[in-house]
């Protein structure tokens, strides 16, 4: 099927919905207070669930083999660069460049790969969300916090780099659900195979204490980006990509109200800014 240039209100919906998962496993990262071990848990959760759905689903096309190999590869580079970003950064700092520059990458790129093409209103939503980055930039002088964005800025590169081969891959599979687990299963594989050798006893504590980060985190990624691949196959990839990062609201909100951290006027002001030009691609 190739996707109009406008999204329907149930596609619309339907990505809102996965921008709220999303919002919400990226925090239990930091809630849980060691990135590392809380991202293997939920890398393993949707590893997980997977193996459980995959036998009971039609096999993706040939033709989107390669896409699947290749999006495994780079998702497995977001996870370890995502672990590094929440070391030390808040997720109302790190969380809206991560997601609000990706779309300006994906948007650059998805001309000449994917033959989408975007409007002057949305080129508009492009500008808002650089503003919005220049202010995150500006709200955050210490040495610590400029560390933080340049992993975040490094990670919405890779962000942008997976939208894009999936963008292509999903359409070829002719099996979205499919494509989009058996992504989970070998990117669930790689991330565990890079960081549980040496931690497997302090792991095991650490979900036997949080027994839940798994499963709950496992569903929500798999959902959260499931719903998106989907999405693409019924809309154009940069606009999708761009509606998803409404996802900064919701994880700002949970940084304030459910992590408790000190977010100011420029950070807030920054955050609006980029999700206004998220919601400017969708209503030009």
């Amino acid at each position: 099927m190739t996707p109009g240039t406008a999204i329907a209100p149930p596609v619309l919906l339907a990505v809102l919905g996965g921008a709220l998962l999303h919002a919400s496993w990226n925090a239990m990262l930091k809630r849980r207070g060691e990135p590392l071990l809380a991202a293997v848990l939920v890398m393993a959760g949707s590893a997980c669930v997977a193996i459980v759905l995959l036998p009971f689903l039609p096999a993706p096309a040939r033709a989107s083999w390669g896409y699947i190999a290749a999006s495994s590869a780079v998702q497995t580079i977001y996870y370890l660069l995502l672990i590094a970003t929440y070391r030390d950064g808040d997720v109302s700092h790190a969380y809206p460049l991560m997601r609000g520059c990706a779309p300006l990458v994906v948007a650059l790129a998805s001309g000449p790969l994917t033959g989408d093409r975007l409007s002057p209103g949305q080129w508009s939503g492009m500008l808002l969300i650089c503003g919005g980055v220049l202010g995150q930039w500006l709200a955050t002088p210490s040495a610590g916090a400029r560390r933080t964005t340049g992993f975040a800025l490094l990670t919405a590169g890779v962000i942008a780099a997976y939208t894009l081969i999936d963008g292509q891959g999903v359409r070829r599979s002719g099996a979205p659900a499919a494509y989009t687990l058996w992504i989970f299963l070998l990117t669930g594989a790689a991330v565990c195979a890079c960081t549980v050798p040496g931690r497997v006893r302090t792991l095991a504590g650490f979900a036997r204490a949080r027994p839940l980060v798994a499963p709950l985190g496992g569903l929500a990624s798999v959902g959260s980006y499931g719903i998106a691949l989907w999405a693409m196959t019924r809309a154009p990839v940069a606009a999708v990509a761009a509606l998803r990062e409404t996802s900064i609201l919701f994880a700002t909100a949970i940084a304030a109200f459910v992590l408790r951290e000190r977010i100011g006027p420029a950070r807030i002001a920054a955050v609006v800014l980029i999700a206004c030009g998220a919601a400017a691609m969708r209503l030009a």
